[in-house]
């Protein structure tokens, strides 16, 4: 049963000095608010980091040709290394790579197209790819499907175009898919759009591209066995750096580079920049764990402490109340309720503090494509700051409470 004569003198206690008290919880307060605020923004910054990673899986490796840096095999250096299909082919046979999905961009890299529809003309980027693409990349057609296997075989004039590109060509209330666009003269169906799930730069470039099906795009526009560049899916319980080394070693023997040149074979794998992220998030969490509970601790000893003084300020009344029969046990406990009261209100004060911070921020700041994601704390950290605020009021009021239970009550009325 509750008893409400103990907790109506445990409030009574704290309501007596109230400069103190307030003084006291302000500790417990401000450790508990920058526990919330520091996690919440901690686990933005990870949500605004992984948001810019997407589409490109720590499980791929995208290799290209550059040029090559040092003579071999009686070549000169400076040669330029152009990937072909004869390599897809071998690439393909790896038992570590489960998906190749090669591509080439119309007029090179970053380079624009005029592309046409009806009486409107834009400049947009146009690549060759493959339905692999698929497997290497998440972003999805919203309308429509997406380049298979029938076009590559086919060599079908289809195109999946990107969201900018549907914006600047097409009305808001025209349908795109079926409809002919015409890219250097050829007519292309539109068979599906995509609204790229990349942020930034990546991602209005994803938008403003038309992906045609390879072999189509080798045969309009003449480009032969060529490929831009390949992504590659690695096989399960492969390890991505491991298969970089081999796709790079496998080109660079096709096409007669020095195993001592580093630049003729460009490659790209997330795996060690997503490990080094996902280090120093756990650094960050770790590092905001440690301050914030150094700053609660600091704060419980504050409690323990003014509970100390508040113990021998009440000397007398304790030495009454033992006398009276009062039991060590209960005074250890009354004075336990009393400091677990002030600090679960002082930290109960700071966490709702903390997540209305959140909120505000998260409301009127906004989020946008920068490196930063709405701020926000789960459910799971709360519960654990909760647990941490219990524990630290229990430990605060041990100390106070056994000097409590240690009064002699004829030493206690003899005390002024």
């Amino acid at each position: 049963m509750i008893d409400l004569d103990t907790w109506q003198e445990v409030f009574s206690t704290l309501q007596k000095n109230l400069l103190r008290t307030a003084m006291t919880a302000w500790g417990v307060f401000w450790g508990t608010f920058m526990l919330v605020v520091m996690l919440g923004f901690g686990s933005g910054l990870e949500v605004g980091v992984s948001r810019n990673m997407l589409g490109f899986s720590a499980n791929n490796v995208y290799i290209w040709g550059q040029n090559t840096t040092l003579p071999y095999a009686g070549m000169a250096s400076g040669r330029r290394l152009r990937l072909d299909t004869e390599d897809i082919a071998a690439l393909r046979r790896l038992p570590s790579v489960a998906a190749a999905a090669p591509g080439i961009e119309l007029g090179g890299w970053r380079d624009g197209n005029n592309v046409s529809y009806g009486d409107k003309t834009a400049n947009f980027g146009v690549k060759g790819e493959c339905p692999e693409l698929a497997e290497v990349a998440v972003d999805r057609p919203y309308l429509g499907r997406f380049i298979n296997q029938h076009d590559m075989s086919q060599r079908r004039k289809v195109t999946v175009i990107g969201e900018a590109v549907r914006r600047m060509l097409f009305e808001d209330d025209v349908d795109p898919v079926g409809r002919y666009v015409r890219i250097k003269g050829v007519h292309f169906q539109v068979v599906g759009v995509m609204d790229s799930e990349q942020p930034g730069e990546e991602g209005e470039r994803n938008n403003s591209t038309l992906l045609i099906p390879f072999t189509t795009f080798q045969a309009a526009f003449n480009s032969g066995n060529r490929v831009g560049w390949v992504g590659v899916r690695a096989s399960d319980g492969v390890n991505p750096d491991e298969l970089e080394r081999s796709l790079r070693e496998l080109i660079g023997a096709r096409h007669r580079v020095s195993p001592e040149d580093s630049h003729a074979v460009g490659s790209f794998n997330l795996s060690k920049k997503h490990q080094r992220v996902q280090n120093l998030f756990r650094g960050v969490r770790a590092f905001v764990w440690f301050v914030c509970i150094a700053t609660l601790l600091a704060g419980a000893l504050g409690v323990s402490n003014i509970m100390l003084i508040s113990v021998k300020e009440r000397t007398r009344e304790f030495g009454v109340r033992k006398a009276l029969g009062a039991t060590p046990a209960s005074i250890i406990r009354l004075v336990l309720q009393e400091a677990t009261v002030l600090t679960a209100l002082a930290g109960y004060l700071g966490l709702v503090a903390g997540v209305l911070g959140l909120e505000l921020v998260a409301r009127f700041a906004g989020t946008g494509d920068g490196p930063m994601g709405a701020p926000s704390i789960d459910l799971g950290a709360a519960l654990v700051a909760t647990a941490v605020l219990a524990l630290a009021g229990t430990v605060a009021g041990i100390a106070p409470a056994r000097h409590a239970a240690r009064i002699n009550p004829v030493m206690a009325l003899r005390s002024e």
